[in-house]
Formats: structure tokens, C-alpha cells, sequence
């Protein structure tokens, strides 16, 4: 079909449409009704005379000539309205004739189709299917077909599987969304989403479905809750009308039952498109009775959704609705705030309802507003920071909180600010907890370095805990969690707040605690080397003893601080070398640190026998040890760490040259050769 061809199929079967319902205003009861169809049909009429006359009194229609009558129209009050009528009734009757004949054929060229498809001939279903469609073209079941031929076709599926979600197939919807996991597994957070959206709409049907049998058959509570939202639609009432009717509303709502019957019967707009209930909202500045309305929606709200997906899937859903609860959740009526936190935290406790805040609220707003209660007493405080990483722990939380970290930058900054005497130190540890695994991540943990301002922050908080290590004891060692994780971004924020990070480590390191210790440890390991002022001062504070002892009694994430730490010192000052000699004079901690499984550490610590080696009579002294060999095997191993090679082989080198016995030994052991092979690693370094 050309163009002009399709342009007249159009307007013809526009004209058929309007034609249609002038009959039916035609045969209307009401006589004005009558009477105005009939005076359009006249001028409909004359507008058709004008346009056979133009198109030389000739339209054609999928190869069906439709003429005008032989008699011409000499004017509008000689036209036969009837006979006219007669020949559009006609053509109408001719056309759905038509149609069922080529439906016939459609569907029989369908079956072929799927028969071929069945056999894997799919050039010849694709060719049928095709077919079918120049028969009938609006047969959509064709078009679905015809893509499912391409096996690995997912858009296909998942537009069938949607498809069959409308019609309320939902086991063949299942089974295209399944179909989508096996072409690509690589689908499978969009598939589990496919998933439980059919499953959450058959269990909403089901709930229905019950409702409506227990509605017709009686039950006082369904037809009460019924009745009580028609009560609630009448417009125009006073504030506390509304109040008593929604708390009566909330006390009938015990059962699944009722919540459906909430949703089918438009409860949430009733409720929430009530000009009264949206003053009352709206008013920054509440009375006591505007309070209580916007209390008594929030725990209808509750009652309605506890344990109902489907209907947090309607409240949160609605945009005015999501932007109200992040709205309320800032109010400053403490009780608003209270409900609206619960009602929140509520949806967070199942999958789909965290799924539906992160998708449809103003996040940075509620971020905002969760972090604010750390100001409030204990309980609120804790729960806020509940909500907050239960939405955390969701990948798509992270990713959001990631690409809009310059906006929530300042939001996570206020918390470092927050006084530790007078907030919930449990809920600000929590807090620091959740920014502390959100800067796990290389491009959030870049952001945070970057700001000094959130830098600056951590210090001020950690000098302030420090004046009562006792009482803050938690708060510190989750705020040395985060600044661990920030002190692995290089470069610092700058080297003077390295210094003092590293300052208030060496603090840290007097107390008793032994997770502080380690995680003081831990950062300074991470500090320690941007300054040689720095360096000096945790010499002069005891640093390498403390380490010593740190090897000697603590675990191994103890020992990898500890042993980096002294590999830093003994590099950079003859002091600390002679120190750890004078503690471990055969050096047999280190020595036994060569055999930990952790790569990090072994080379470290070979780095630091290494440095050792230097101080005069230390490598004559290992002649009757093994650790010749056992450097020499780690020089040639296949670690994935590469520093544990060169490492090992720049100790081993500094051995032979402070012990020329050893050298010989060496070249017994046909040791030069992995030397040799161990020079790339030094070169690539």
C-alpha cells in the first residue's frame, strides 16, 4: 500500500468512526441529542460532496471501490439521511466480513507457523508468521511469535513476558522472563526484578479476588471499610471529621482483607487528594488538630501497608505521595517525624519496599533527614540509622550514592561534625559504620579524600572521642574503620593532615584496648610514610617497641600493621634497625613471619630483614639459620604479589654482600640465577 493509499485508509476509517457514533446520538432518546446528529449529518454530507468532487467522485480501498451515488447530491435538505445510513451500515457489515476472513487465515497461518517453530524450521515459521500479517496486521500474537524466533532474542522475551504479566498469564510470563536468565545470565538482577513483579501481581489478584467474595457475602468489616471511605470521599469537612474517620478507618484495618479493600477502593487517593488532608500537610506551621490529621494518615498508612506489597507498591508509587514522605520525614513536629520514620522503615524491612524508596523518593533529601536524627533521643536516632543501612546494603543505593556524592557530600559531613557527648553514640557509630563501607569504593573513597573539609571532619571527631577514649571507645574504632579506608587514596588531602592523622595514632597506640590498637595501627601504617618529620616523632614515641610486641602477641591483621610499620622505619633511619636487633637479636620473629600464607606480609617483613641487614655482625650472626634458603625460595616463587620477589631478593643480596659465606653458599645453591630472574622485578619497580 503506497502512501496516498494508507492516507486514505485513514480518513476513511476516521470517517467510519464518527459516522458511528452520529448514528447512535441519531437514535438517542433525547430529542435535542437527535436533533443535533442530524444537522451534523447534513453538513457531514455536504463536506463529502466537496471532497468526491475534488478526488473525481473516487476512493479506493484495499482494491474495494467505494463510489458515490449515481444520483448526484443537488443540496443538504435533498439528501435521504436513511439511504444514506443504509450504505454506511453496508460497507461496515462488508469490511468486518472481510476481517473474518482474514482472521481465519491469520490464524491459520499462525498454526503453521508454530508448528515449524515447533520442528526448529524457523526460516519457515518466520515466512508464515509474516504472512499472517499481511492478512491481518493488528494480530499481535504474529509479531511475538515472529521475534521469538531468534532465540537469543531477549527483548522478545521480555516484552511477551510483560505481555502475558498484562493479560494475567502469569505462568507463561514467568516462563519468558526465565527464558531471558538462560540466553544471558548476566540478566539476572532485571530477571529477579521481571520475577517477583509477576509474583507480587498474582498475589495482589488473589487478595482481590478473596476481598470481593467476602465483600459480597457480608463480612462487617469489608463492607464497614467500604462504607467508612465512601464517608471519607465527602469533600469540604472540618479537619477533625477527617482525623476521627481515618483513626476509625486504621482501627478496622486487622486483616489482609481490608487492606485490599483500602486499594480497590481508591483509598490512598480519597485520603491523600483531599484538599483539607493536603492543608493540613502543606502548613509549615501545624496546630494541634493539623498534627493530628497528618499522624492519623501516617498510621493508616502503616496499617494499610504492613505485610502488603502491593499496596506500598500504590502509595510510594504515586510521585505527590513519594515526595511527601520525604517532605514529612524533616518535619519539625516531632510525632510527624516519629510516624513518618516508622511508615519508612517499615517498607525497608522486604526487598521490593526498599527497591520502591530508592527507586521513587528524593534520596538525598531523606539522607539529609536520616542523618538529622542523630540529634534526637537514642530510640529515633537508632531507628533512623536502621532505615539508613538497610537501604545501604542495596546495590542500587551504592550506585546512586556514588553518582551523587558531590550532592550528599555535605550531608555525610554534618555527621562528622555531630557532638559525641549529647548524640547516640550506638546510632553515630552505626552511621560512620555504613560511610565507612560505602568508601570500600574506589570512586566514593576518592570523593571523601578529596574533600577536606570531610577530612578535616574525621579529625575533629576522633580529637573530641579522644578526650574520653573509654566512653567513645566505639565511635573511635569505627571512625579509624573509615579514615583506614581513606588512608588507602593517594595522594592524602595534604601531607600536613597526614601528619596529624598519624599523630593521633601514635596517641591511640597507649591504649588498652586492642581493637583500637590495631585499627590505630592500621592507619598509621597507612600515614606513616608521607612525612620523615613524622617518622622521627613515632621513633622517639616508642613506635618500634610497641610493634615488636605488636608481633610477638597480637593477631595476624595485628602483624601486617605492625610489620609494615617497622618495614617504614628501618628504610628510612639506622635507629630503628639497631632498635629491632636489640629486641629480637636472632631475629627470629621475623624470620618466622617468612612462613605466614599472607603475601602482604611476608614482604614486609623480608623488606625489613632486608633493611636489618645493615647493622654491622647481624648477617654473621644467621649463618647457622636456614633463612639463606628460605629467601631464596621466596625470590623464585610464583607469588601474586611481586614485592615479595624483590623484596626477598634485595634482602638476599644485602645478606651475601654483609656475609661473603653466605655469597658462597649462594653459589652452591645455583642461587645467582634466581637473583638474575629477580632483577626484572627490580627493573619493572
Amino acid at each position: 500500500m503506497d502512501a496516498d493509499q494508507e492516507k486514505d485508509l485513514q480518513k476513511f476509517l476516521k470517517n467510519v468512526d464518527e459516522i458511528t457514533n452520529l448514528i447512535q446520538e441519531m437514535n438517542s432518546d433525547d430529542p435535542v441529542v437527535q436533533q443535533n446528529a442530524v444537522l451534523e449529518t447534513e453538513k457531514r454530507l455536504l463536506l463529502m460532496e466537496e471532497d468526491q468532487e475534488e478526488d473525481e467522485c473516487r476512493t479506493t480501498l484495499n482494491k474495494t471501490v467505494i463510489s458515490p451515488p449515481q444520483t448526484a447530491v443537488k443540496s443538504a435538505e435533498e439528501v435521504n439521511s436513511e439511504a444514506f445510513l443504509a450504505s454506511v451500515e453496508k460497507d461496515a457489515k462488508e469490511r468486518a466480513k472481510r476481517r473474518r476472513e482474514n482472521k481465519v487465515l491469520a490464524d491459520a497461518l499462525k498454526d503453521k507457523g508454530n508448528e515449524a517453530f515447533a520442528e526448529g524450521n524457523y526460516e519457515t515459521a518466520i515466512l508464515h508468521y509474516s504472512e499472517g500479517l499481511e492478512k491481518l496486521k493488528d494480530v499481535k500474537v504474529l509479531y511475538t511469535n515472529r521475534a521469538q524466533c531468534d532465540e537469543k532474542c531477549t527483548k522478545a522475551y521480555f516484552h511477551m513476558g510483560k505481555a502475558n504479566l498484562a493479560l494475567k498469564n502469569y505462568s507463561v510470563s514467568r516462563e519468558c522472563y526465565k527464558k531471558i536468565l538462560e540466553i544471558n545470565p548476566k540478566l539476572q538482577t532485571q530477571v529477579k526484578d521481571y520475577l517477583n513483579q509477576v509474583d507480587l501481581q498474582e498475589k495482589a489478584d488473589l487478595q482481590e479476588k478473596e476481598a470481593h467474595e467476602l465483600l459480597d457475602s457480608g463480612k462487617n468489616t469489608a463492607v464497614n471499610t467500604k462504607n467508612l471511605l465512601e464517608t471519607l470521599s465527602k469533600p469540604d469537612q472540618i479537619p477533625l471529621f477527617y482525623a476521627g474517620g481515618i483513626e476509625i478507618l486504621t482501627e478496622m484495618i486487622k486483616e489482609c482483607t481490608e487492606q485490599t479493600l483500602f486499594r480497590m477502593h481508591d483509598g490512598f487517593s480519597i485520603i491523600s487528594d483531599n484538599e483539607v488532608i493536603r492543608r493540613c500537610f502543606s502548613t509549615a506551621g501545624k496546630d494541634a488538630i493539623e498534627e493530628t490529621v497528618c499522624v492519623s494518615v501516617l498510621k493508616l498508612w502503616q496499617a494499610v501497608c504492613c505485610g502488603n506489597e502491593e499496596n506500598q507498591r500504590v502509595l510510594v508509587m504515586h510521585p505527590d505521595r513519594a515526595r511527601l514522605l520525604a517532605t514529612l520525614l524533616s518535619s519539625k513536629v516531632l510525632a510527624i517525624r516519629q510516624q513518618s520514620l516508622a511508615l519508612l522503615l517499615q517498607l525497608a524491612q522486604t526487598e521490593s519496599g526498599r527497591s520502591l524508596i530508592i527507586s521513587h523518593l528524593d534520596l538525598t533529601r531523606l539522607l539529609e533527614a536520616l542523618v538529622s536524627f542523630l540529634d534526637f533521643s537514642d530510640k529515633e536516632a537508632n531507628t533512623a540509622m536502621g532505615l539508613f543501612t538497610d537501604l545501604a546494603l542495596e546495590e542500587r543505593f551504592q550506585v546512586w550514592f556514588q553518582a551523587n556524592l558531590p550532592g550528599v557530600l555535605p550531608a555525610v559531613t554534618s555527621v562528622l561534625k555531630t557532638d559525641p557527648k549529647v548524640s547516640s553514640s550506638s546510632a553515630l557509630c552505626q552511621c560512620i559504620a555504613i560511610m565507612g563501607n560505602l568508601s570500600a569504593e574506589p570512586a566514593t573513597r576518592r570523593h571523601m579524600a578529596a574533600c577536606e573539609e570531610f577530612g578535616d571532619g574525621c579529625l575533629s571527631l576522633l580529637a573530641r572521642c579522644e578526650e574520653n577514649v573509654a566512653l567513645f571507645r566505639e565511635v573511635i574504632y569505627t571512625l579509624l574503620g573509615l579514615m583506614m579506608n581513606l588512608c588507602l587514596q593517594a595522594p592524602f588531602v595534604s601531607e600536613v593532615w597526614a601528619v596529624e592523622v598519624s599523630r593521633r595514632c601514635l596517641s591511640l597506640l597507649n591504649s588498652q584496648d586492642g581493637g583500637i590498637l590495631t585499627r590505630a595501627a592500621g592507619v598509621l601504617s597507612r600515614t606513616l610514610s608521607s612525612s620523615l618529620k613524622i617518622v622521627e616523632e613515632a621513633l622517639q614515641a616508642g613506635v618500634v617497641k610497641k610493634m615488636m610486641k605488636f608481633l610477638k602477641t597480637g593477631g595476624e591483621t595485628a602483624s601486617r600493621y605492625a610489620v609494615k610499620i617497622l618495614a617504614i622505619c628501618t628504610n628510612s633511619y639506622h635507629e630503628a634497625r639497631e632498635e629491632v636487633i636489640r629486641l629480637d637479636k636472632k631475629l627470629s620473629i621475623m624470620m618466622k613471619l617468612l612462613s605466614s600464607e599472607d603475601e602482604v606480609l611476608v614482604g614486609n617483613a623480608a623488606l625489613c630483614l632486608g633493611n636489618c641487614m645493615e647493622v654491622p655482625n647481624v648477617a654473621s650472626s644467621l649463618l647457622k639459620t636456614d633463612l639463606l634458603q628460605v629467601l631464596l625460595r621466596l625470590a623464585g616463587s610464583d607469588t601474586q604479589k611481586t614485592a615479595v620477589q624483590v623484596n626477598a631478593g634485595i634482602a638476599l643480596g644485602k645478606l651475601c654482600t654483609a656475609e661473603p659465606r653466605f655469597a658462597a653458599q649462594l653459589r652452591k645453591l645455583h642461587g645467582l640465577e634466581i637473583l638474575n630472574s629477580t632483577m626484572k622485578y627490580i627493573s619493572d619497580s
